[in-house]
């Protein structure tokens, strides 16, 4: 039986016996199995954090405590780094200069940052007018937190939920996606070994049931769910029993604008790195790319020699630059996209198969470059989330705004220009959380971190962090002679 459920400072598995199988996707094969949650098992969990926040072993620690298990955590990261990396390109499908290089250090990175907030959580005195009276703020823990994390940054994506919630106070019950739950297994084992008391960090693993029963939990406080904007909404509604708090970083279909003025070269370097990082599948991938009309050809023509030239392969095979895609329903669906693509009368200018051959047996799918796209064409509307690459033209800056504006969703975007008055202006202008100038789209913790519109609510990662995982107190003290 798999004791992937880890409640009150134990391991188990699941009441109902229940499990899954994970698949690696780059062959399909069976690389471990995870329980599948009952309702039974949700509810312990919510009483285990429940019961641990306000148990004096975590709500009577210093902050500076609190931060030095924090801190320890990113040496135990770092320490077993290779391990965790090579586990989570097993389990995702990512490159492993991409899980080593980029998702585990950034993981440790997310700890230290927020280990350093945990001794800077102030209220402030306020000026009020009442005579006599003296009015103060306190930040405090919203309590019991729900932390659902997507499968195509699970390691990193669960420290950047994690580490904020512990270093408010907050207590929490991680559920990592199914497709992916093996290095948040391992995280977990990791917050246990630094320190973390018993029942404020649980584990729970299981699929959508799990989710549902956690969202509709009259329990939990407060929501962090990344992954589509369809899940979202239907957290929203599930959140309406108790009023949680819900922060959400949901879809993207991040605009790239080419300028007239950009380096070309850099520009197809940056835009196809932008989009095949991770096999396309980044919410923040560069997605639909409006490109100067008197540079379209050249623009189109290179990326399509750059795409083809990509190593697609195994991740664990240290030449891969383009892994397979996470689940073989995933890869049928972004085979879906791009075949409604060509039915809409674009262009193929490379691309637009499954990968045949000795990689057959795994999800993958080549880069693929479309041309002659417009803006009502689902291939340039609907997140795909996975390496393709559709390119529109522009000749008007004012309309081009406006084009790529007309989105449901904004979570990031993308300028290429050598002109910083261009840079500036557009992105004061489009409608996105993040804007990228002349690079690709990298997070930091440091940085806030959201979107606009369908892409989500509020803000994850810098300061705005600590806002989403505390409540605001004010308190007024009478009678004084002030």
């Amino acid at each position: 039986m798999s004791k992937t459920l880890f409640i009150d400072g134990e391991w188990t598995a699941s009441s109902t016996g229940g499990s899954f199988d994970v698949l690696n996707p780059a062959d399909g094969e069976i690389i471990g199995s995870a329980a599948e949650a009952s309702t039974k098992d949700i509810d312990e969990a919510v009483a285990a954090a429940r019961g641990a926040l306000s148990a004096k072993e975590w709500r009577d620690i210093t902050p500076a405590q609190r931060a030095r298990i924090l801190w320890r955590v990113a040496d135990l990261i770092e320490a077993n780094a290779d391990e965790l990396a090579r586990l989570e390109t097993l389990d995702q499908g990512q490159p492993l200069g991409v899980s080593r290089n980029l998702n585990i250090p950034g993981a440790a990175e997310h700890f230290r940052y927020f280990a350093g907030w945990c001794t800077k959580i102030e209220g402030a005195t306020s000026p009020v007018s009442i005579p006599g009276a003296f009015h103060y703020t306190r930040r405090e823990p919203v309590g019991v937190c729900a932390l659902i994390i997507p499968w195509n940054f699970p390691f990193m994506t669960a420290a950047w939920k994690i580490a904020p919630a512990l270093a408010c106070g907050n207590t929490v019950i991680v559920k990592p996606a199914e497709q992916t739950p093996l290095t948040t297994v391992r995280l977990v084992e990791i917050l246990t070994e630094a320190g973390i008391p018993a029942g404020v960090v649980n584990l729970v693993t299981g699929g959508p049931e799990a989710g549902r029963a956690l969202t509709e939990h009259a329990g939990i406080d407060k929501v962090s769910f990344t992954g589509s904007t369809e899940v979202g909404k239907e957290i929203v509604r599930a959140s309406s029993g108790n009023l949680k708090r819900v922060t959400l970083e949901l879809g993207g279909k991040s605009p790239s604008i080419i300028a007239r003025d950009a380096d070309i070269d850099a520009a197809v370097q940056g835009n196809l790195m932008g989009n095949v990082f991770n096999s396309g599948q980044v919410c923040a991938a560069y997605s639909r790319f409006y490109v100067d009309s008197a540079r379209v050809d050249e623009f189109a023509e290179k990326m399509a020699t750059a795409a083809a030239s990509l190593k697609m392969g195994p991740g664990l095979n240290p030449d891969t630059v383009l892994g397979p895609l996470n689940s073989a329903e995933h890869l049928a669906r972004v085979e879906s996209h791009v075949k409604r693509a060509v039915e809409a009368g674009a262009e193929l200018r490379g691309g637009g198969s499954r990968a045949q051959g000795e990689l057959a047996n795994g999800y993958f799918f080549e880069p693929t470059i479309f041309t002659g796209v417009t803006d009502s064409m689902a291939v340039a509307r609907e997140e795909i989330f996975g390496p393709v690459m559709p390119i529109l033209s522009y000749d008007d800056a004012d309309e081009l705004v406006a084009r790529a504006n007309d989105s449901d969703f904004g979570l990031a975007a993308a300028i290429w220009t050598k002109d910083l008055n261009t840079a500036h202006e557009m992105a004061a202008r489009i409608q996105a959380g993040t804007i990228y100038v002349n690079m690709l789209p990298a997070p930091d913790p440091a940085a806030p971190w959201g979107g606009y519109k369908s892409s989500g609510w509020g803000r994850e990662m810098g300061p705005q962090a600590i806002e989403e995982y505390t409540e605001l107190k004010g308190v007024w003290i009478g009678g004084l002679n002030l």
